[in-house]
């Protein structure tokens, strides 16, 4: 499925139905007296976050969402029927803004989350209602109200316990596809990942969702390369792991790279835990992999984790210093922790 992490959206409301003018006329009751009924409220536009979902796809192909307006209102005291609303439905993270992209709406961050976007318009009174002790028979009825239009944008920012930053090729990919079922395309070129994939890791029973994101590099913050355009799905993670490819000339220096680029996109990014991670260690001689930890340990000011994708080296011992971080998220925040369903 192709992953679509925004969209424009055209939503309109139903309008009422009107209200009826009618009279009581049967053989033998000379004054029957009014019977109009009313008009049926227009259907309400609803947004609501359900599980299964990790794309906005669906909003590629259809951009209009039109509720049913209501039935007129009849003779004989027959209220028109409601319009049936429409439902749309979103992954779970998804947040509404206003047709400039600025304006938040609404911030579907779990499943079962839901908000009314457009309401439905009320619908008209018939002239039954306007009967009183001095209107015996009035010969008037309210037409049923316009429903809402709104034009709103989507933003999907996925829902993942840890997210997976770095250069591009630093083995983030690899990485994600050695320790989880998720199989994102992996090649020797930058930017092969082009989109986030999402990779459930398993680890002393427990398990946690992580985000593999497209490599970022200098001046992403102001759109060069992938730019910023996925940044935003780091923002809920509860742990960044930061891998640091050994190939590269100077670590220290291609960790930096990436740490300005968060500090320059804002929203916290910068201030979440970490956990750094030099990578592809066994591509390299212990004699070169020993200068470039020291390089990052400098640049970082923490000592980092070597680890190969490839001879699994070191992989359990990141993916438990991710546990650490996230199960004391979790505490915080009162959930109970993941019982793993499967193991690697």
């Amino acid at each position: 499925m192709k992953f679509l992490d925004e969209a424009k959206v055209y939503i309109e409301s139903g309008a009422g139905g009107n209200g009826c003018v009618s009279f009581r006329r049967e053989k033998f009751i000379e004054f029957g007296g009014p019977n109009g009924g009313d008009g049926g409220r227009g259907g309400n536009v609803i947004v609501e976050a359900v599980d299964g979902l990790n794309t906005l796809i669906d909003y590629r192909y259809q951009q209009h969402f039109k509720a049913k307006r209501g039935g007129n209102g009849m003779g004989k005291d027959r209220h028109g029927a409601n319009g049936s609303d429409i439902l749309m439905k979103v992954p779970a993270g998804t947040q509404i803004y206003e047709e400039d992209g600025e304006t938040l709406l609404a911030d579907l961050a779990k499943v079962g989350d839901k908000v009314m976007l457009a309401k439905g318009g009320n619908g008209g009174f018939g002239n039954a209602y306007f009967k009183s002790s001095t209107n015996r028979a009035p010969r008037h009825a309210n037409p049923g109200q316009p429903g809402e239009q709104r034009t709103i944008r989507l933003r999907l920012k996925l829902i993942a316990d840890a997210g997976l930053i770095g250069l591009p090729n630093a083995g983030k990919s690899t990485f994600l596809a050695s320790v989880s079922a998720a199989k994102p395309k992996i090649a020797d070129y930058p930017f092969t990942t082009l989109h986030p994939q999402l990779g459930v890791f398993a680890v002393d029973g427990r398990e946690f969702v992580m985000a593999d994101l497209p490599g970022l590099i200098e001046g992403a913050h102001e759109g060069v390369g992938l730019g910023d355009r996925f940044l935003g799905h780091v923002e809920r993670c509860r742990v960044l792991l930061h891998l640091v490819d050994a190939t590269y000339e100077d670590a220290g220096e291609a960790y930096k790279t990436v740490r300005a680029e968060l500090k320059a996109y804002g929203h916290d990014l910068a201030d979440k835990p970490e956990i750094v991670a030099l990578s592809k260690a066994d591509a390299m001689t212990p004699e070169r992999i020993e200068e470039q930890l020291k390089s990052l340990k400098k640049a970082a000011k923490k000592t980092p984790l070597l680890v190969s994708a490839h001879s699994r080296q070191g992989v359990q011992e990141v993916l438990r210093a991710l546990l650490d971080i996230i199960d004391d998220a979790r505490k915080k925040a009162g959930e109970q922790p993941k019982i793993a369903a499967w193991q690697p």
